[in-house]
This record gives structure tokens, sequence and C-alpha cells, in this order.
């Protein structure tokens, strides 16, 4: 069996559950061809840098594969098929990485990021005050 990663974007319109759906199928496509799915991520709906397909946003998961070529490209085939799926790509790696990838670890340092107040506060080096000008 070979490791790959896999992301594939949902379109904009289509709910959380039913993109949970759609990734239940595409691991039954691959059960079907003696393939499992080690890990599976949920990245959020995310703006995209242009538009694909009238839609400027789309649901973003990662899949972590361990399946034959061919049965990757029978979930392929499904995927060009299917409406909802705007883009897929599919990569052949070594190893798969432990734990959350980059993009969930990203989530996790923003949430953690203390709050700036937002109206900057004291700044120092003028003491607080400002001068007026002359003119």
């Amino acid at each position: 069996m070979a490791l790959y990663e896999h992301i594939y974007m949902a379109r904009q319109d289509v709910s959380q559950q039913q993109v949970e759906e759609l990734t239940a199928a595409l691991t039954e496509i691959l059960a079907s061809g003696g393939g499992k799915v080690t890990k599976n991520e949920y990245w959020g709906l995310k703006g995209l840098s242009y538009r694909i397909r009238k839609n400027r946003k789309a649901h973003y998961t990662l899949m972590n594969i361990d399946a034959s070529p061919a049965a990757v490209a029978e979930m392929e085939r499904q995927m060009r098929i299917n409406e909802d799926i705007l883009r897929f790509m599919t990569v052949s790696v070594d190893e798969h990485e432990e734990g959350p990838s980059a993009m969930m670890q990203k989530r996790d340092r923003d949430d953690a990021r203390p709050d700036r107040g937002g109206d900057r506060g004291d700044r120092g080096g003028f003491g607080g005050e400002r001068r007026p000008r002359r003119f």
C-alpha cells in the first residue's frame, strides 16, 4: 500500500454535515479498494484567492490515505463526477505526519493569542501627551 495526502475543496453552498457525508462516501470508496483513511481533518470554510465556478469560498478537508494506486484513482474519478467538489489534490508521501496538520496548529495559535485591546493604549515615547503643531 502507498501513502497519500489528499485535500479537496467543496462548494460553499453545501453544509458542514454534507461535507462530512461526502468524506464518508470517499472513505467507503477507498475501503472497497482495500485502502483506509488514517486521518481526516475538516479545515472549515475559507476564502479563495479567485473565483472557482462562481464560488468565492470553499470547505477544505484533508485526508491521510493508506491505499493502492487503483483505489485512489477510483476515488479521484468519483470526485471528478461530483458537482459539489471544486478542486482536489493527491500527493504521494513517504510517511504521514503525526498530530494535527499545520492548518490546525495555526488555528490553535490564533485562539491562544491574547487580546491586544484595539485602541493602541499607552504607546509610550511621548509620555502620552502630544504637542500641538504650530504653522
